[in-house]
């Protein structure tokens, strides 16, 4: 009798904690619709699949984890931007070497750096609309070859950058 008394207790705390608070989280209320523009890379250093795969990436994101419907005419969400800087830079050299038929060789890593200027304009809530730069950056052995670095690296990269597009869109925290 005991139990079951506190099973009851337990479920009007949750059915009121659940009344009381919105587990949804979402910024996004009475917007129903999106259009998110292509993303065109104006980096100096151009990886000729970004562009386009970014811009794939984003859309897909918004498209499949909210209920907004993609539109090409009058959004209540417009979302645009250019990729501003792509950049491999060495960065360390480390103390630990590896035996080669040539010789020693000292390892190395690169830095990959990506900066994405995005445009948001929420029409519904014009107070919400901003400009922002965002940047992310993974470090990886230097001796991946360029089409590793652009299937692993820059994947990562970009979907670090579009994680922070969108929670600062979508989240309410």
């Amino acid at each position: 009798m005991n139990t079951l008394k506190n099973l009851l207790i337990l479920m009007v705390s949750v059915g009121f904690l659940n009344s009381c608070y919105n587990f949804n989280g979402s910024s996004l209320k009475d917007e129903k619709t999106v259009q998110i523009n292509e993303f065109p890379n104006n980096a100096a250093l151009v990886n000729p699949a970004l562009s386009q795969q970014f811009s794939t990436d984003i859309q897909n994101r918004f498209l499949q984890r909210t209920t907004l419907k993609g539109t090409k005419t009058n959004p209540d969400i417009l979302i645009e931007g250019e990729i501003t800087d792509y950049g491999i830079t060495p960065t360390t050299i480390s103390s630990s070497t590896q035996q080669t038929s040539a010789g020693t060789i000292q390892q190395s890593q690169n830095k990959l750096t990506i900066t994405v200027k995005v445009r948001y304009e929420n029409k519904l809530h014009s107070e919400l609309s901003f400009e922002r730069t965002y940047v992310d950056e993974a470090v990886f052995n230097s001796n991946l070859s360029q089409s590793q670095i652009e299937t692993s690296q820059v994947k990562l990269v970009t979907d670090r950058i579009i994680n922070k597009i969108f929670n600062d869109i979508v989240a309410n925290w």
